[in-house]
């Protein structure tokens, strides 16, 4: 079945940086991605396992994302279908064929930079990826430059994101209690191949306009019975 680990619990799985302090910390929901044509296996798969489909939710959004509850734990389960739908639309469709059992290191990292408002749990687990993964233009065990530069040369507005993030990133560091030379190296060779990609007439366009139009959305927050 094509369904791959985002989020967190990823990182965890992908970076033994995140698994001692100061990177470590508490994993709540779980975030999955899997392919349109496995939705109905996907669905058998949690029920059986126990979860309660969030039968609404799925019915309005199941061509994009679903939701499945474990009410006595307070936690969810989020499967994201065929994109990654936050800020920003990422198309991981043929994304999903890669060894083991999570997404690769790039989309990872991509997950965390392309949220708007990211907060201090995201930028820590972006320092474990980058500390942990060499970037190179290829997905074995790598963050994809290429891959990465080519996405954010298609579009701005996932460009200008990404360098927010990066910027909130280069503050957050001085505060972590370990080395983060290595990340930061790590970080400016992929901000070198994304300012070197080739951008599209449409995308200078976009950048002049700029930060003069909305360039992001913002994910629909959905109210679970056990939130009060």
């Amino acid at each position: 079945m094509a369904l791959r680990l985002l989020g967190g619990a990823a990182v965890w799985l992908h970076s033994e940086s995140a698994r001692r302090p100061p990177l470590r910390r508490r994993y709540g929901d779980i975030d999955f991605v899997a392919s349109s044509r496995q939705r109905a296996q996907v669905h058998r798969l949690f029920v059986a396992l126990g979860y309660q489909a969030e039968s609404r939710f799925n019915t309005l959004n199941g061509d994009r994302r679903l939701l499945y509850l474990d009410l006595p734990n307070a936690r969810q389960v989020d499967v994201f279908v065929d994109q990654m739908r936050m800020c920003h639309v990422i198309d991981l469709r043929r994304r999903l064929a890669v060894e083991g059992p999570c997404v690769s290191p790039a989309d990872l990292l991509l997950s965390k930079l392309q949220i708007y408002e990211i907060n201090q749990k995201d930028l820590v687990d972006v320092v474990a990826l980058l500390t942990d993964h060499h970037v190179a233009d290829l997905d074995d065990d790598a963050i994809n430059v290429g891959y990465i530069a080519r996405l954010a040369a298609r579009e701005w507005g996932l460009y200008r994101t990404v360098r927010l993030n990066t910027e909130r990133l280069h503050a957050a560091m001085p505060d972590l209690e370990m080395d983060t030379t290595l990340a930061q190296q790590r970080l400016s060779d992929l901000w070198r191949a994304i300012e070197a990609q080739p951008k599209s007439l449409r995308w200078k366009l976009r950048a002049r306009v700029g930060d003069r139009l909305p360039w992001y959305e913002l994910p629909e927050e959905v109210r679970l019975p056990y939130q009060t």
